[in-house]
């Protein structure tokens, strides 16, 4: 499908008119990322996993920007007639997550933020990687420039958390995650219906444990 100038692919399990559940994968991954937990939230509820600009199957862009990963989110629920949702993001989509649930509260019904960046200036600045060798799932314009704004967020996103209304469930992957898990906490603390739980996985909790990522993620949600 096209929205906002680019098109999307995507993969939908479980049945079409279940409760739905948008995941969002995190940056240089792709929705193939999300196939076991997916298949197993696919009981309950019917389950779209996009890749985001960018990423897997759909296009690659002139332009990459955090919100506008937003509004392309945004736009693929209207196309789908999918809000309300629940949506759950994975470290770069974690951030996409909480941007939609800031930027249009009624479209989240429930929210699972796993390991994401907080909006907070890192000290020090993350360093862009080096380019892994050979073909990749992704364009590498993509990290360059995502890696600069995770720099350089913009404040409006740490002050507009106050304004996410889903209930939302923030999963920090504790000591061995480089993401600072006291400002998960804080932003936990910041979202009106926010908590914050954490599994000692690092930061790919949903590959490393799926079955405990599962397990608090079904609970929330039930």
């Amino acid at each position: 499908m096209h929205v906002n100038g680019v098109r999307l692919a995507y993969r939908r399990f479980g049945a079409p008119f279940a409760p739905t559940i948008v995941l969002l994968h995190a940056l240089g991954e792709t929705s193939a990322n999300w196939q076991p937990i997916a298949s197993k939230l696919a009981v309950n509820h019917c389950v779209y996993a996009p890749d985001l600009r960018g990423h897997g199957d759909s296009d690659r862009s002139d332009h990459y920007r955090l919100e506008l990963m937003r509004d392309d989110v945004l736009g693929f629920l209207d196309e789908l007639e999918l809000a309300p949702t629940i949506v759950i993001g994975h470290s770069m989509g974690g951030v996409v997550g909480y941007l939609v649930a800031e930027q249009k509260p009624a479209a989240v019904v429930r929210l699972v933020l796993e390991d994401p960046a907080p909006p907070l200036a890192p000290d020090p600045p993350r360093a862009v990687p080096d380019r892994p060798e050979g073909k990749l799932a992704f364009d590498w314009a993509a990290v360059e420039a995502l890696t600069e704004e995770r720099n350089n967020p913009s404040a409006a996103w740490w002050e507009r958390l106050t304004e996410i209304t889903a209930p939302t469930l923030v999963i920090g992957g504790g000591a061995s995650s480089h993401i600072p898990q006291d400002q998960l906490a804080n932003l936990a603390d910041r979202i009106p219906d926010g908590r914050f739980t954490t599994i000692p996985a690092g930061h790919e909790i949903h590959a490393r444990q799926p079955e405990e990522f599962l397990t608090e993620v079904t609970a929330f949600l039930a």
